[in-house]
């Protein structure tokens, strides 16, 4: 009667984390035509067993916790330490590349594309990666590496490698990273979908030294001019 009812406990919690996560996929892609649809995304399946292999690594199960963990990587391509903490509500697009690593902590409702590395820099001891604060979204192919923190609501360009904190409400991009805080704050960046529309900080900078040549311009022009009168006269 005990393995019994040990049975339906389990049966009982994976049906409950499989509504849930199903949810957050069809709330996430826009691409999803109907709820049968779930179980082919890589996302529900690397999450749910996350949740699973987590709940048995934090009672120190660390075997068995691997082993979920192992096989979700080989049929999904994500690979996530069941060591890592993820909050509710995050959603990895299409997955494939895709690595989490052991210290890790995500927030609820980040989005994250394929090949994002979430990893260590093989210098730190303890916490070794990085925290993701809510309503992230990380763009393809970024890198975001050592015990950093991405403040929350922020945008992480496609291809960006980040090895420094970052503050709340920031758009980060480039190799390696530079941030930049965003003159219009639109909450959880990680529900529209957006990576195309990021600011270039070389192009601004360009932009800003352009302005400053042009001033110097003016100002040497306007000292000519005046040192000509003066000779004149």
């Amino acid at each position: 009667m005990k393995i019994l009812a040990v049975i339906v406990i389990f049966i009982l919690l994976f049906a409950l984390l499989a509504r849930k996560e199903a949810a957050t996929v069809k709330r996430k892609d826009p691409a999803i035509k109907s709820s049968i649809e779930v179980i082919l995304y890589s996302s529900f399946w690397a999450m749910l067993s996350h949740r699973l292999a987590h709940r048995l690594y934090t009672w120190n199960l660390f075997f068995p916790a691997r082993l979920i963990s192992q096989i979700s990587r080989w049929f999904t391509g994500i690979e996530i330490h069941p060591g890592a903490s993820i909050g509710k509500g995050v959603f990895i697009d299409h997955g494939m590349g895709v690595v989490i690593g052991e210290t890790c902590e995500i927030g609820d409702n980040v989005l994250i594309y394929q090949n994002v590395t979430l990893g260590g820099t093989g210098k730190d001891t303890g916490k070794r990666h990085p925290t993701v604060e809510a309503n992230v979204m990380i763009g393809a192919g970024a890198k975001v590496l050592g015990p950093i923190t991405i403040g929350h609501d922020s945008k992480i360009g496609a291809g960006s490698v980040v090895l420094a904190d970052t503050k709340p409400y920031s758009t980060v991009v480039g190799v390696p990273a530079h941030a930049i805080a965003r003159s219009t704050v639109d909450t959880a960046p990680s529900d529209n979908l957006d990576q195309l529309r990021l600011p270039d900080p070389v192009e601004m900078e360009l932009c800003r030294l352009r302005v400053q040549i042009d001033r110097l311009e003016k100002e040497i022009e306007k000292y000519k001019t005046e040192e000509n009168k003066n000779e004149a006269v």
